[in-house]
């Protein structure tokens, strides 16, 4: 089984166990995080807790189950706290907060914050000539925020190239069909007006990922990942009830059975 797919197996198994819903949300960034914490961010068991370490903001907090199951598979989450994740008694709750659990950079409610505590860290990082770079993970209907352009303004202005802001463009929000609501079809070249290097990529290929996330520049970075919401469940996938479908007995089984199809 591929490793995305192992991470998928467990998204479900925590979403079965604890009746939780976002699982489209999670699914959706799978790879992104993958690539993120196994394939280019100098993030470990051994140096999570250093100031010169990589950071990763995943700033739609809904999506935490895809976080906790690759920190999971890193070490750094224990078994225990993922097998009662959103469950009376665990550490693990369903929106983000940072001082539940080792390996949590920020505290991820209400949409449209993540990106400006990001911003906020990488300024950090050049004001106390720290190394490292800062990445955060928004969603496609998130970046209808306000906040969200007024982090990436700063970010431009204070010349950050140690910040990536990489969105997991679904196509899919709460209530509909993103585009639907506000289009944002051309966000890469958005995000080019704002002063960032952007790149438009499949969010669910490794490889041009990592290109993408290990292009150099001298400006912030801006990754528009094309994903799909609820990504690997034929009855999730490309879905707006996946935002909020809970699997009973019979639809966690049949996610099973497709996911080990692959």
């Amino acid at each position: 089984m591929l490793p995305t797919t192992e991470i998928r197996k467990e998204i479900l198994e925590m979403g079965y166990r604890s009746k939780a819903s976002h699982l489209g949300s999670a699914l959706s960034l799978v790879e992104i995080l993958y690539t993120l914490y196994f394939k280019v961010a100098n993030y470990n068991k051994d140096n999570y807790q250093s100031p010169d370490r990589d950071k990763i903001v995943l700033s739609k907090g809904h999506g935490s189950a895809a976080l906790y199951a690759v920190l999971h598979k890193k070490g750094i989450i224990s078994d225990d706290a993922i097998n009662h994740y959103s469950i009376n008694g665990g550490i693990l709750p369903c929106h983000i907060d940072m001082t539940a659990a080792p390996g949590l950079e920020a505290s991820a409610g209400a949409l449209g914050h993540g990106i400006g505590i990001a911003v906020g860290l990488a300024m950090a990082k050049k004001m106390d000539h720290i190394k490292g770079h800062v990445y955060t993970i928004i969603g496609d209907g998130e970046a209808q925020e306000g906040s969200v352009w007024e982090a990436a303004e700063l970010a431009s202005t204070q010349h950050l190239d140690n910040f990536t802001v990489i969105v997991d463009f679904n196509e899919i929000q709460a209530s509909g069909f993103s585009n639907k609501i506000i289009d944002q079809r051309n966000l890469s070249e958005r995000f080019k007006a704002f002063g960032f290097d952007a790149y438009d990529v499949d969010g669910h290929n490794v490889e041009e990922l990592e290109k993408a996330l290990k292009i150099k520049s001298d400006k912030p970075k801006a990754i528009v990942a094309h994903t799909v919401k609820g990504r690997g469940v034929k009855f999730m996938a490309g879905t707006v009830h996946s935002h909020y479908v809970r699997l009973n007995d019979e639809l966690y089984a049949q996610a099973l059975a497709e996911l080990e199809d692959k």
